[in-house]
């Protein structure tokens, strides 16, 4: 049963990504992405929760939008 008075905060993430399901949605492999992350090389923004990673499906469609070359603006 859902409470419609919940903040969002405080509601399940179902847009939340881990490290191989965040890889697979932008197309590379799992260990490119731990790469990127630890040299900084891109900077897509997640979430450290312990030793778990997450990403946010928004964040990725930014990051790809970003990554877009020669699109009108």
């Amino acid at each position: 049963m859902s409470n419609t008075n919940t903040p969002a905060l405080l509601q399940p993430q179902t847009n939340l990504f881990g490290n191989d399901a965040a890889a697979a949605y932008i197309g590379v492999t799992p260990r490119t992405l731990e790469v990127w992350r630890c040299t900084k090389r891109h900077q897509i923004p997640y979430i450290k929760v312990g030793r778990l990673v997450k990403y946010r499906q928004a964040a990725l469609d930014t990051w790809l939008a970003a990554q877009t070359v020669g699109a009108a603006e």
